[in-house]
């Protein structure tokens, strides 16, 4: 026989659900049918039952969207956290550095998780960020938005672009993704057309393009064509490091020592890149310190 039903328990599912996702209105009273069978409570009125708790969840100051033909979407949550004092501080410290990065929107986001003190703050750091834009504008937050729409259906689609050397001119991506970069938000993509004289064969490590948030002008509908590949063309590049940095130990991800020398002071390595200008500003920190062995055309690229 079916326990009584647990309003405590419905209303929970429900916010646990819309922190996972939007839902359909359909989708999730069929969702809550199935969690309510398996807690061996009654299914009955479902929908019912959904239109009463997500009023009583609004009043309780749970901000969740919802109309005709569209699905509920939670856009506050007043639940409860309990945070130590380093939890708080550790999540303080991270609303400083995306407010030092430009990014105020997320960091005021991150402050309504929990009630932050001053005193949480981390009185002992100092950024020194300077971002070319604010990305808690709205215009640069309903751009983002519109990318990562896009990136979601993981379809080709176009973008028109105002180039640093004020150049207009509309791509065609492929793959792409927003990438974080110096305190600049970039999206990385990769270009079909893209010219590549390096290479014969595509897809190549030319073909990844970079575009700054900022300076997009425009984003296209998406097409029909599928995403091409599940990932960037790489290219791996045979490096040298000496003096200081003999000891050097990989930090960044696939890099991999080939081989070390302590006797004649170097270590050598290789890496799998896929922008080769973000390779280069990487070799010329190091200075001379660092030497590129091969491909043969990065070396004349990345010596100065």
């Amino acid at each position: 026989m079916p326990s009584t039903f647990n309003q405590l328990g419905f209303a929970l599912e429900i916010l646990k659900a819309l922190a996972e996702r939007n839902w359909r209105r359909k989708e999730l009273a069929e969702h809550l049918e199935l969690f309510l069978e398996q807690k061996g409570q009654s299914a009955e009125d479902v929908p019912q039952k959904l239109t009463r708790a997500i009023a009583r969840l609004r009043d309780c100051g749970f901000v969740i969207d919802s109309a005709p033909n569209r699905p509920y979407e939670l856009r506050e949550s007043q639940f409860p956290v309990l945070l130590t004092a380093e939890q708080r501080q550790a999540l303080a410290l991270a609303a400083q550095l995306l407010e030092d990065l430009g990014f105020n929107h997320h960091a005021g986001q991150l402050s309504l998780i929990a009630p932050l003190r001053e005193s949480d703050r981390p009185a002992d750091l100092h950024t020194d960020f300077s971002p070319p834009a604010d990305y808690s504008s709205p215009a640069l937050r309903a751009r983002m938005a519109e990318i990562q729409e896009r990136l979601k259906q993981q379809r080709r689609f176009t973008l028109h672009y105002h180039s640093a050397q004020g150049n207009e001119k509309e791509w065609e991506l492929d793959r792409a993704e927003l990438r974080l970069h110096q305190g600049s938000l970039y999206l990385f993509a990769y270009v079909p057309d893209a010219p590549s004289p390096e290479f014969l064969k595509t897809p190549n490590i030319e073909q990844n393009r970079l575009f700054r948030l900022d300076r997009i002008l425009s984003v296209g509908a998406v097409s029909r064509t599928r995403w091409t590949f599940s990932s960037f063309p790489e290219l791996t590049i045979r490096y040298r490091l000496t003096g200081a940095l003999a000891h050097y130990q990989p930090r960044r991800r696939r890099e991999k020592v080939i081989q070390r020398n302590l006797a004649e002071n170097y270590v050598e390595l290789a890496s799998p890149e896929d922008y080769l200008f973000w390779f280069r500003q990487r070799m010329l920190q190091y200075g001379a310190l660092a030497q590129v062995i091969s491909p043969a055309w990065v070396v004349q690229r990345v010596v100065p």
